[in-house]
Parts: structure tokens; sequence; C-alpha cells
């Protein structure tokens, strides 16, 4: 006989009229009062006992003609803001003679899935379905790049239907029959997938893939979830297969009551899986009730377990002698919602007896609406096993705390990546605007195939609001500098390379030019996930400490999420609140989170300037402190700190926004002599016909109008044309003359018929993206180098690579040719500051293998040499040889 046939049976033998609590019968029956409690809890959920409401809980046998109380209604008396749904849904599964398919809509983490398996419940205490009906669950994102796959997954494949298949497999609708299907975020079905399942919908037949000819059927319930608008999203006649909408309301849509009502519940569920009570401070649960939850009611759920595992670790490794949560044991921004709640006493006097400190939660003592089986191994099972794994590694107390706080936040970061990892682009109409869509996703799609792999979608999503706003600050004319271009470019090529193509895209689509180092702010995003798994426990850590109910957590998140990262801590310090508060918030904060490293505090107001030598003094902790902190010195803060920069390098790297903030980089600028770039085209026909030819240019070349004129002259003598091309010099570059004859002038020329031809126009594409990528160069090596004019020096470089490459004739990329110059302009700089160079690898061996390029190089390196008086030595020919040789 089963457990809990033998308990059920006991319960009919000895306590059929008065009924019996859990500790009771386990002691009767000499059983674990955890494993008793679970079968009452069952027992109850089928219907074949009741609850007696009272301390402790009395399970009694249930009379005849006892009204039906399901565990939906038991639900929707704690959530009234549900009570619309229920009665959809409990409408939905009675409706005859087969129930009725739904939809469930709401935003992420509002509990869709959740109620999806109250729904399943519902069914079964009902008897509309069986016991054993399964409820099976799928989310369409998962499949959603591979269209074949995510039909295979629902309806199931045919061995040989494809590459890989090589057995028969079952769908989900085959696992679901006689039960539900629950098909969460609906909307990413691609519309053949519409169309086969509203078929299966009507007829109840389908094939699995690949068949052609067998044709099989299910019984199958469908509840299909999305975050989405459906007639957006959805074909209208799958729409009309599921006629039952219902919508679950956002957490920040319920009262408190219900928001409190779930923590409980969450509190619950916790110690029904570790058989053991756990107690609340008020002041955590106030937080929990008050702080923004973005991620509705996924969040607040896995918020409360992480608390619940930090809590269980302490009590399992002797630190406490009960599992307890205080204030201090939950993470900062859930400590925020004791400071941005509004004040509820009336409402906590009913909820809460305020004179406690504490309330302890027992799984026993209430309903549990969705209990984890039996057999289920949980997060607290995991826990253990690592802690006795690394008790028996011997390690230290303090080391044992660091390593199993990882752990934790490994386990959680997973959980919290998936609530926002499946944003769709579309979303992005909301922060960007609409008209630039297409085009970061041709630059996010363009990434991902270079690279070879997917961006998380943290990245695609920080990487393309990231896009936007650099378009909106070039076109403002604002500074866009990153002092570590050179080093990114040297350390991260391959991606810095990818960098720039996505630029040259950006700008043939948008005609505006990019400097260079948004390359490296976009290269950034393209290595992040490798950087991600380098930052540990000696990295600068960036806090934020700002007046006011959000301001620094605000600043923060907009950090994290341009920068794709949760690295910025905001810590909001309310106007009410005396400085010595706060400053033990901080500490309390940084000793709770185990932060060792180094911190850069950014402040926002004189009384806060001080609040890192406190720290300093007091923790132990090397700090530095920025004021008048803005979002623009949190960005560069944490992207510095990102990098793995030291606490010195953070802090003055920081300190430069101060410097840039009000300066402009006005295209006019870029150049040596404030100079803009033209293209001449002459025509004998008359200025009309050097228009035509100027409105040809205009429409197949992609360049920033800000930087380059096309200017039409007419032929008129030699001597003319010489003219005009010297006034035309006065103000501007001439990087090529269109004409149907040669002009003596030391310029790229192409006649008219080249410029018809397809070869012509990439000619002279190649020309402008090479002439407009040294003059952004020229720009950012201007605000690198210390000790020679970047601009000029820019001018001498090209100069220099020009004779290599003729003498050679060599044709170099572009890309290749940036790397080049940004090396040879930092190895100047390095030289007439007086820094020796580093000795060349098998030197004499290389000379040797590449004697034509070396000495080539060496020839015109005099050019550089003389006028900066600098010594460009062996060692430093063969590295720049190395770029020629790359092609």
């Amino acid at each position: 006989m089963r457990r809990i046939d033998a308990v059920y049976e006991k319960i009919k033998e000895l306590y059929s009229e008065k009924g019996v609590s859990a500790a009771e019968l386990a002691e009767v029956m000499k059983l674990e009062r955890a494993n008793v409690s679970k079968d009452l809890n069952r027992l109850h959920e089928e219907g074949r006992l009741v609850k007696l409401k009272g301390k402790p809980v009395i399970f009694a046998l249930k009379g005849e003609g006892e009204e039906k109380n399901t565990t939906l209604d038991s639900f929707l008396k704690l959530n009234p803001s549900l009570y619309t749904a229920g009665e959809q849904a409990k409408a939905a599964i009675l409706y005859p003679p087969k129930k009725m398919n739904m939809f469930i809509l709401g935003d992420t983490g509002v509990g869709k899935s959740m109620f999806a398996e109250l729904i399943h419940k519902y069914a079964q205490e009902m008897k509309v379905m069986d016991e054993s009906a399964p409820f099976i669950s799928f989310n369409c994102a998962d499949y959603a790049n591979n269209p074949n796959l995510l039909l295979g997954q629902i309806f199931g494949v045919k061995k040989g239907a494809y590459t890989g298949a090589d057995t028969d497999k079952a769908g989900l609708v085959e696992k679901a029959d006689e039960g539900i299907l629950f098909l969460d975020e609906v909307h990413r079905l691609p519309p053949e997938g519409q169309e086969i399942f509203f078929t299966f919908i009507d007829t109840g037949r389908y094939r699995r893939l690949g068949e052609t000819e067998f044709s099989r059927s299910s019984k199958v319930l469908i509840i299909c979830a999305t975050t989405e608008n459906p007639e957006s999203t959805l074909l209208n006649t799958f729409m009309r297969r599921i006629p039952m909408v219902i919508n679950i309301p956002s957490l920040q849509d319920r009262s408190l009551e219900e928001r409190f009502g779930l923590i409980c519940q969450f509190f619950k569920e916790e110690s029904y899986k570790l058989g053991k009570g756990i107690r609340v401070s008020v002041n955590s649960l106030k937080a929990f009730a008050g702080y923004n939850c973005p991620n509705n009611i996924g969040q607040l759920k896995s918020d409360i377990q992480l608390s619940c595992a930090r809590a269980y670790v302490n009590f399992a490794s002797n630190k406490k002698k009960e599992i307890k949560i205080n204030t201090i044991d939950i993470p900062a921004n859930i400590r925020e919602g004791l400071y941005t709640a509004t004040d509820h006493r009336k409402l906590w006097n009913k909820l809460i007896d305020l004179n406690a400190r504490y309330v302890f939660f027992d799984g026993d003592e209430e309903d549990l609406f969705l209990q984890d089986g039996g057999d289920r191994e949980t997060i607290y099972d995991m826990l253990e096993d690592r802690l006795l794994e690394l008790k028996r590694r011997g390690i230290s107390d303090e080391e044992l705390g660091r390593e199993m706080e990882k752990t934790i936040d490994n386990s959680f970061r997973e959980y919290l990546n998936t609530l926002n990892r499946r944003k769709d682009i579309a979303d992005f109409t909301n922060i960007i605007p609409e008209k630039l869509v297409d085009i970061i996703k041709d630059v996010l799609a363009y990434s991902e195939m270079n690279l070879g792999r997917s961006l998380s979608e943290k990245i695609y999503y920080g990487m393309a609001v990231h896009i936007a706003n650099s378009i909106e600050r070039i076109r403002q004319n604002e500074a866009i500098i990153n002092p570590q271009t050179n080093k990114i470019r040297q350390e991260h090529s391959r991606e810095f390379n990818i960098a720039l193509n996505c630029l040259k895209r950006l700008e043939r689509s948008l005609d505006i030019t990019f400097p260079i180092d948004e390359a490296s702010f976009l290269t950034m995003f393209l290595i992040y996930e490798d950087n991600i798994s380098s930052v540990d426990k000696d990295e600068v850590k960036i806090i934020v400490v700002a007046h006011g109910s959000s301001t620094a957590t605000s600043m923060a998140e907009a950090t994290n999420k341009l920068l794709g990262s949760n690295y910025a801590i905001g810590i909001n310090a309310p106007i009410d609140e005396k400085p010595q508060l706060v400053i033990n918030r901080i500490k309390e904060f940084i000793e709770s989170s185990g932060i060792k490293s180094d911190i850069l505090f950014l402040v926002d107001m004189g009384s806060l300037t001080t609040f890192g030598e406190e720290v300093e003094e007091k923790v132990g902790n090397k700090t530095r402190t920025i004021p008048l902190v803005s979002t623009l010195h949190v960005i560069e803060a944490t992207r510095r700190a990102i990098l793995g920069q030291s606490l010195e390098e953070v802090y003055l790297g920081t300190l430069e926004v101060n410097k840039i903030a009000g300066e402009s980089i006005r295209t006019k600028s870029y150049s040596k002599k404030n100079e803009k770039l033209a293209i001449v085209t002459i025509c004998t026909t008359g200025e009309g016909g050097a228009l035509a030819v100027k409105g040809l240019l205009e429409e197949r070349l992609h360049y920033d109008k800000g930087l380059i004129d096309i200017i039409p002259i007419m032929f008129q003598g030699h001597e003319e044309v010489k003219l005009k091309l010297n006034e035309i010099a006065g103000s501007h570059k001439v990087i090529s003359i269109i004409s149907p004859f040669s002009i003596n002038a030391q310029v790229i020329q192409l006649g008219l018929s080249d410029i018809v031809r397809e070869d012509g126009i990439e000619k002279l594409q190649t020309i402008i993206d090479e002439e407009t990528t040294y003059i952004k160069m020229g720009a950012a090596l201007d605000n690198q180098l210390n000790n020679i004019n970047g601009i000029e020096a820019l001018e001498d470089i090209k100069e220099f690579n020009s004779i290599i490459l003729e003498k050679l004739k060599l044709k170099v990329s572009t890309n290749i040719l940036i790397g080049e110059a940004f090396h040879v302009a930092c190895l100047m700089d390095r030289l007439k500051a007086g820094e020796l160079g580093k000795p060349f690898q098998n030197k004499e061996a290389y000379i040797n293998d590449n004697h034509g390029y070396f000495r080539v190089v060496k020839e015109a390196i005099p050019l550089l040499n003389s006028k900066y008086n600098i010594e460009i030595g062996e060692d430093d020919i063969c590295r720049i040889v190395s770029f020629f040789l790359q092609k």
C-alpha cells in the first residue's frame, strides 16, 4: 500500500469524526512529519480531506453533500483582481461538450503559467479531466528562429524528416492527449505553424513533421499565452478558433493586500519545500511589498526564493540557529521598498501585528495552491549538496560563504535572464524611433552572422538602444570619445572590424558619419559575453548614491540597460533620512554582499562626499568618490570597470566626462583646416550636365552630406578649370574629379563612363570610405595622443602609407589601414615621450623572410623620424610590416 493511502486509511480508522493534525498523525504512524504533511495536503487537493482552520491545521474526512471548494476558488479569494479571469476560466472548462480553448494575455511575469496550472487543477477537481490528465507547457520563443524545429516539437517528427532526425519523435499534442497543452509566447509561432495548428483545433487530427499519408488524432485543450496584442501578431483565422480571452493584470495594478497575500504564499511555498519554518522580519515584508518589481510576479517569487536560499545557507552552515530573513539579508534594490512605498499604516495594522518584529511562515498552515512534487529536487537540495561538497574540501568559513553566494547568484541569474531574453525587436519602438528599427535590426543581424553566434537578448537589447542613442548624439553634434579605442582594437581586432563594418552600414543608411571611437563602444557589446565571465571580486565596483526615492537606482538601471549588464549599483538616499543612517545602510550592503574590491562612489550632493572615506575606514575597501554625479558619469565609470581598469584609472577617466560634457565635435572640425571633402564633376555641355552627374552620384553613393560636397563645374578651358579647382581647394579637400578628359591635378580621376558602371562607383565609394575613416581617426587621435598633434600626425601617416603602397603595388583594406594608422600614431606618441620600444621576437628571421617589405617601409620611415625628432627602430618597423602583410 502506498504511504498516502495508508495515511488516508489511518484517518478513517481513528479520526473520522474529529480530524487530526500532521504532527499527531506522524507520531502515531512513526513517520516523518514533513512526509505526512505532504500526503495530507495532497489528499486535500484531491478532495478526499478538508482543512479546518486553526493552529495547528486539522485535516478531516469530507462530509457528504459538502459544497465543492476548489483550489482556484481559494486562490481567487486572496486575489480578487483575478475574479473575472477565474470566472472566465471556469466557464471555459465547464463549457459543453468538450470545453473551450483559451487565450491568457498579460505582461511578462504576471503569472500566466501559474494561472494555466490552476485551470488544469480546477478541471481535475471538477472531474472534467482525469486525475492523470497531463499538463504540458511549451514556450514557442525557444524555437522561434527555427520554424521546422518548432513545429517538430509541437506535432512530432518522422525519422528522416530533416538532417539530424534519426528517430521518430512524439510531439507535444500527442503527449498532452486528454489533457492541456499550454503554449506560452504563442505570438512567436510562425504563420504556417498557426495554420497547421488551427486545422488541428478544428479536426483533432495532425501529422508529424515528414509524414504525408498517416494521420493521427489527439483530444487536447489548448491554452495560449502572449505578452503581445494577439490581433496584431496572430492570424485572424487562428484567433477565431480560441474565443475565450482572459486578461491577467500586472502586479502594479493589484492592491497591497493582494501583493502581501502573494508574498505570504511564496514564503509558505519555500517553507513547504524546506520542511521547516521561515522567520521573516516585518520590515523585510514591507520591503517586498513596496519595491519596484518590473518583471511582476515571476520576479517577486524569484526574489523571495533567493532570500530564502541565502537564509537557508546561513542556517545550514551554522551561522544562524534558524532560517531567518532580516532586511540586511535582502538585496539593496528590494530594501528600497522600505523608502519608496507609500505608508499604509492602517492597512499594515490589519495585515501584520506591528508590535511583533517577525512573522513566522509554515507551509502546513494554509493552502498551497501549486506544490512541487515530493520527489522533485529543490534549490535547497542542490544548495545542501554543494555545502557538503565544499565542507568536505575543508575550505575556510570565509571562502565557504563566498562560494555559496556565487552558487546562489548563478542559480538565480539564469532565471532572471529568462524573464528578459525574449523581448522582441518590435518592443524597441517604445524606446527608439520606429524608423530606425529595421536599420538597427540589419546591423544586429550582420553582427550575429559575422560573429558566428547569436547575441544574448540582454546584449541585443542594450546594443540596439546604444546605437539609437549614438545616432542621436551624432545628429546633435555631441562628442563620442573612447580613450581606450586603440587598446580595444588591438585586443579584439576581429570584433573591432565587425563594429567598423556595422558603422559603415549605418552611415550608408542614414547619411551621417560616426567617429572611429564609436566602433570601440560597439566592440564592447560584441565581446561582452566573454567579459562578463571575467568580472570578479577583484574588479572595481560602481556604487551610485543620490538623494531621492529612485534617483540612484534610475541612473544605475539606465546604465545597466545601455551596457547590457547588472554592474552599476544604485542606493537611494531619501531627503529626510539622516546621513549616518545612509552610511550605515551602505556599510551593511557592502558587508552582506561580500564586496571585497575597490569601490568608486558617485554621489550627487556635498553631504554624501565623505561616505567613501568612512567606508574605507570602517569596512576596509579602498574607495574614491566623485561628486555631482550624472548618468553620463555612471555610464563611463561602469564601462571602464567592465573593461577591468584599476580604481585610479576608472576615477580619472570618469572625471574626463566633466571636460567633454559640453564639447561638440562638429563635422567641420574633423579636418586639418576645418575643410570639407569634395568630389568635383566637370562637364563640357554646360553646368546642367554637371548637375545631372551630381544627381547620379548622390543617388548611387553613400556618404555624409555634412562632410562631403559634390561640386559641379562647367569646362571653359584648362586655365579656367585650374582656377575653379584652386578656389574649391581653399575650403575643401578634393578627393576625386569626375571628368570626360584628363585634368592636371594630383587626385584620383574617373571618366563619366566609369560612374555609370558598378566598378567605377565601387572605386569612388572606397575612396569616400577611406577618406572619411581617416578624418574620424584624426578626431579620435587628437583626443588620445598627449605628445603630438593627432590630426597632423594622421596626415603624415597617410603620406607615409601612400609611399609604401605605391612602391609595393599593394591594395590594403580600410580596416587594416585603420589599425596600422592607430598603431603608428601611438608608437610616435610613445617615442616622443621618451619611451623605449619592445623587442620583436625572432626579428632577424622575420626580416629575412620579408626583406622586400622591410626595405620599403624602412626607406619611408625617415619621413616620420625627421619631422617628429624620433627614432623608429627595426623592431617597430617589423611590427609595421606585419600590417601590410595582412593585405
